[in-house]
């Protein structure tokens, strides 16, 4: 009996401490958050003059390839998402943060497709692999095609969004009812902040504040995905195994649901990367969980706005549901209509099958897609 008690003792130890520093990461991502937007509320005077300081950047074809490129490279759409919401919180105008969100979207896809490239010294493996990745590029550069123009013209997303966050918050009151609890909470870490960089000139306070709340999302977020990973990694994989036997539906809703645990889409599709490439699971049959993901994805900006309160609140609110409306909207649209829904696994294989084929045409497709076709559009926009 003893030995038994000192064999399992360590184990509920490591669970402990496994669930308590998932609860100190998801209070340091809200500290961070309410920094980036007391930063930036700070450096650019306010809306008024947060509105002059984005003017430079006010085409919403930029933002978008921006959010692509900065997810690109940071490799997490949750962090950019979490920054985003704390711009807007802080005056980033909607029209720009909107297109930065569809392009976070995007942007988050690359990380699966880089995983993929590992199978690439078995061709077989490397196309069932890179069908499975890119399948989630295809998806949402439809979502993107599609949504883009009707937010531009008719702003299908803003005013969905703006909607829903009036019945969630009140239009008479910008403050987050029910949730205002978060303002007490991260108060005390941003005076320490505040008395932290307070030594600098001029608005370098502002700067370093938006810089370390910028620092602590990235640290966070990839910290808290490895956590949890390591929590319900075992879990999932059984949830995923009896989900995609039991139709679309099933293997949207399971998606959902392991990203929202895991917080991070792209930990959940890179772990169907190696089920595809051995033969485990077809692109057909894993593309419902890839949608799924895309939905759960976006609950870290979600997450994200509860930590803003005041005249920002509703704003950061409404941006966060618009990364939701907009992964449902796809969904709806693109699954849901029969002549579009099989178009992404059609392209996605048939860019496989050349990729598989000839290599270069694998690696120019990543780096041209997600680096420098964004940034060479940037330039030229600019």
């Amino acid at each position: 009996m003893e030995n038994i008690r000192t064999h399992s003792s360590p184990s509920v130890v490591s669970q402990l401490f496994n669930w308590a520093t998932i609860i100190g990461l998801i209070y340091l991502i809200l500290v961070a958050v309410a920094a980036v937007s007391h930063g930036f509320k700070g450096f650019s005077g306010g809306a008024e003059g947060a509105a002059e300081l984005f003017a430079f950047a006010n085409n919403p074809f930029m933002a978008l390839l921006l959010g692509i490129l900065t997810t690109a490279l940071v490799q997490s759409s949750s962090t950019v998402t979490s920054v985003i919401v704390g711009l807007v919180a802080g005056g980033l105008p909607m029209a720009m943060a909107i297109p930065m969100m569809l392009g976070a979207n995007l942007g988050t896809t690359i990380t699966n497709t880089i995983v993929s490239l590992g199978h690439i010294r078995n061709r077989d493996e490397f196309r069932r692999a890179f069908a499975a990745a890119t399948v989630h590029d295809f998806f949402n550069l439809m979502a993107v095609a599609i949504f883009m123009p009707l937010e531009l013209m008719f702003g299908v997303l803003s005013r969905s969004a703006s909607a829903l966050a009036d019945l969630l918050v009140g239009g008479n009151n910008l403050s987050m009812q029910g949730v205002d609890f978060m303002k007490p909470l991260t108060a005390p870490a941003l005076s320490v902040l505040d008395t932290i960089t307070s030594f600098l000139p001029g608005k370098g306070p502002y700067l370093a504040t938006i810089a370390i709340g910028i620092a602590l999302i990235l640290i966070c977020v990839t910290w808290l995905g490895k956590v949890l990973k390591s929590v319900l990694v075992g879990p999932a994989k059984e949830m995923l195994h009896k989900a995609l036997g039991r139709g679309p539906l099933t293997g949207i809703a399971s998606g959902t649901l392991v990203t929202v645990m895991v917080q991070s889409s792209s930990t959940t599709t890179s772990l169907l990367i190696p089920l595809a490439g051995g033969g485990v699971f077809t692109t057909r049959q894993l593309y419902p969980f890839t949608l799924g993901a895309n939905i759960g994805t976006t609950i870290t900006a979600l997450l994200a706005a509860t930590a803003i309160s005041g005249a920002g609140a509703q704003l950061a609110l409404t941006v966060a549901l618009v990364h939701v409306l907009f992964n449902v909207f796809g969904v709806l649209t693109i699954y849901g209509l029969p002549f579009l829904r099989d178009l992404p696994v059609r392209a996605a294989e048939q860019l496989a099958r050349v990729g598989s084929e000839n290599k270069l045409v694998a690696f120019g497709y990543v780096l041209g897609l997600f680096f420098v076709l964004p940034g060479l559009m940037m330039v030229i926009t600019k």
